[in-house]
């Protein structure tokens, strides 16, 4: 059985229609209004090997944080019901990616407990950035509503970096290649991968 949801959010703020598939192949439909955020996530499906069809109409003229954060939580909201009750998967996902002269570390565990914690040099002010239009901050507001709602715990360090595109760009591909290491299936596990019996 392929593992797959489909979510439909809509507040003041966002109206969001999303179908996620955990076992596809990388395919992407992404239109949110905002053109790096398009590439970002499209970019997370290809690497992740998820299949996503998004669509999102935000109060992008207000500004793109809605559109970001209730994105974020849609998302999480579709892997939480696409993987149910977790039996079977590896739980654990953990990835170096580099990025040309940035790596990016990314370790995350399907706990049930959501957690972030997001670390960049010292010297990269991220409210400050932008990469084209997005604001560089909105990458950490996108990884709360995700774990928030997926029950991730996660951890995403910038080691170091000298361009914040590829900052960006190298915590969305490591946080791809690591949900797909945890979002597999193996053969060993039986049942729930926790001695609790329960995520």
């Amino acid at each position: 059985m392929k593992r797959s949801a489909s979510i439909i959010r809509k507040t003041g703020e966002t109206d969001i229609s999303l179908k996620l598939n955990v076992d596809g192949s990388g395919k992407s439909n992404v239109k949110t209004g905002i053109p790096f955020f398009d590439h970002m996530l499209t970019l997370l499906a290809k690497h992740a090997l998820f299949d996503l069809d998004l669509k999102v109409k935000g109060d992008i003229e207000v500004d793109f944080h809605h559109t970001v954060e209730d994105t974020g939580i849609a998302l999480g909201q579709a892997l939480a019901k696409a993987l149910g009750d977790k039996k079977g998967i590896r739980r654990y996902g953990f990835f170096y990616l580099p990025m040309d002269e940035t790596l990016v570390r990314v370790a995350l565990d399907f706990s049930g407990r959501p957690l972030v914690v997001f670390r960049v040099p010292q010297d990269v002010e991220m409210i400050r950035l932008r990469a084209g239009d997005f604001p560089a901050q909105l990458t950490e507001e996108f990884l709360r509503g995700l774990a928030q709602h997926a029950g991730l715990t996660l951890h995403v360090e910038v080691l170091y970096t000298s361009e914040i595109h590829h900052l960006i760009e190298g915590v969305f591909k490591g946080l791809a290649k690591s949900l797909d290491i945890a979002c597999q299936r193996d053969p060993r596990v039986k049942g729930v991968p926790s001695t609790k019996g329960l995520l």
